[in-house]
């Protein structure tokens, strides 16, 4: 019921009926659906950000651009984000409101912070893909609120890398006893 760009993992929602689909979907356009994600950024960017542009795809070449006025084809979107790590690259946490193409990777470049790994876009290093990662997805669903969290390896501070190689042992160890 939503994408990711190709290069770009995470957690997803996959509706089995149609009328899964169907409210999931009024979720997303009702803007009850959260998408969060985590991205790692060259240069350091501000402690926290609230961004609104103008976003036109160029559909010939798959490609997104920041413009400054509204015409045929431009669309509004806005994030939030919060910087997690800083040095030669941030970690940041992104809250999409809008679901553009490329909107998380055209907003950043635009601002002098491209994507690590994002050559569309201007990286200039030598990942393979841009380290972008849907992190998270809360929703309603049937009168609860649903939420699910996965970061990458990548992504996880210290004392989160830690805790994720403990569970690793933990769920191990219950294999080991449980054949």
């Amino acid at each position: 019921v939503h994408r990711l760009d190709r290069a770009v993992g995470g957690v997803m929602v996959y509706a089995r009926t149609k009328n899964a689909a169907s409210a999931l979907s009024r979720a997303i356009q009702e803007g009850t659906m959260v998408k969060e994600y985590v991205a790692l950024v060259h240069g350091a960017v501000d402690e926290e950000g609230d961004w609104t542009d103008l976003l036109l795809k160029d559909a010939r070449k798959n490609k997104v651009f920041v413009v400054d006025r509204m015409r045929k084809g431009v669309k509004d979107a806005r994030l939030t984000f919060t910087r997690l790590e800083a040095g030669d690259t941030s970690l940041v946490r992104i809250r999409l409101y809008t679901g553009r193409s490329h909107q998380i990777r055209v907003q950043f470049a635009s601002r002098k912070h491209p994507l690590v790994g994002d050559h569309k876009y201007g990286a200039r290093d030598s990942r393979k893909e841009p380290m972008l990662y849907s992190c998270c997805l809360t929703f309603p669903w049937h009168g609860k609120t649903l939420r699910f969290e996965q970061l990458p390896e990548w992504a996880m501070l210290p004392a989160e890398r830690l805790e994720h190689i403990a569970k690793m042992e933990e769920i191990f160890d219950w294999a080991c006893a449980h054949p």
